[in-house]
């Protein structure tokens, strides 16, 4: 059972013993409104009750001039929801539809627009969309949740840089390249999550983790365009064993603080070295190297994306 579920359940009953408590009629509205209310984040919740309440005035306005000008006929709700729907769109509060029909309904049982009616509708409104606020103010930590994708998509990023240096070393591999379906999948799970942690603070602009998986996703993108360059080389050259050894290192330290100007220095080594070694023999090797070469380049680009990133302070770091 979820936290939402359950603050669903007790959000609910609270609001109609409220409700009851002031001998309302339609009591049991108030619970409605309250489910009505409570989102998965703060802020949806806030919005929420926001749109809601807008659209149920404005529904009371439209049943009392509809129902008294007109009669309390089918017909005349039909017409006046005709009207009803376009002016919340219009407004952009569409989404308290369901509510505002709630007190409309209302209105159209009770054959008669009353001050106390009014003052009926606007208490179950108070009490619905005030409990539904109220019950959603409270959100679990989910920082264990974000640490534990952090770590399990740089576990992710590890076994694919020491996968590509083992082929670079051995020209043939096992390996099926699951790790890339399965980080992309990771990383969206990971933004939804710290998206919803802004969500839930009202003061807060952004997630540091948020920022962190983003950065993660860019990176992403540049080995997925890369890893052709290598896994396809005609021969391995002795470039290869240098671009194996750079990738080795960075497989075994990925982590989420910011070293990144350590391995661009390290990069820049890497082609010093391939300055100089001998030019390619045949058409083989220079596709190879001029493979590799632009791998590097790539890389370069990963890790420049890590160095504008300040790192995050997370628990339990892992060495990278």
């Amino acid at each position: 059972m979820g936290y939402r579920t359950l603050k669903t359940a007790i959000g609910a009953a609270i609001a109609i013993a409220i409700a009851q408590y002031f001998d309302l009629a339609s009591y049991a509205s108030a619970g409605i409104l309250t489910i009505l209310c409570v989102q998965p984040t703060k802020k949806k919740s806030i919005h929420a009750a926001y749109t809601r309440l807008v659209a149920s005035i404005v529904a009371m306005l439209f049943a009392f001039v509809s129902f008294e000008f007109f009669t309390y006929h089918p017909l005349t709700l039909a017409g006046m929801l005709l009207l009803f729907i376009p002016t919340i769109v219009s407004l952009k509060v569409a989404d308290g539809f369901i509510s505002s029909v709630v007190i409309i309904m209302h209105i159209y049982a009770a054959e008669g627009f009353s001050l106390a009616l009014v003052y009926n509708e606007l208490a179950l409104m108070a009490i619905g969309y005030g409990t539904g606020i109220a019950i959603n103010m409270y959100m679990p930590d989910i920082q264990k949740e974000l640490n534990y994708y952090r770590v399990k998509i740089e576990e992710l990023y590890s076994k694919i840089f020491l996968e590509i240096a083992t082929y670079l070393r051995q020209g043939d591999t096992l390996w099926n390249g699951h790790e890339i379906i399965e980080a992309i999948r990771t990383l969206e799970e990971a933004k939804s999550l710290a998206f919803k942690d802004v969500e839930n603070h009202f003061m807060r602009l952004k997630n540091d983790y948020y920022v962190y998986f983003d950065m993660r996703e860019q990176q992403l993108e540049i080995i997925e365009r890369v890893l052709p360059k290598v896994t396809t080389l005609p021969v391995i050259v002795q470039e290869a064993e240098i671009v194996a050894d750079f990738l080795q290192d960075l497989g075994e330290h990925v982590h989420s603080g910011n070293t990144a100007s350590h391995y661009r220095e390290k990069l820049e080594h890497v082609k010093r070295d391939f300055s100089q070694l001998p030019l390619p023999q045949n058409h083989e090797q220079f596709i190879a190297q001029a493979a590799l070469y632009q791998f590097i380049e790539e890389m370069d680009r990963y890790l420049e994306i890590k160095q504008s990133f300040k790192g995050l302070k997370a628990k339990k770091e892992r060495p990278q």
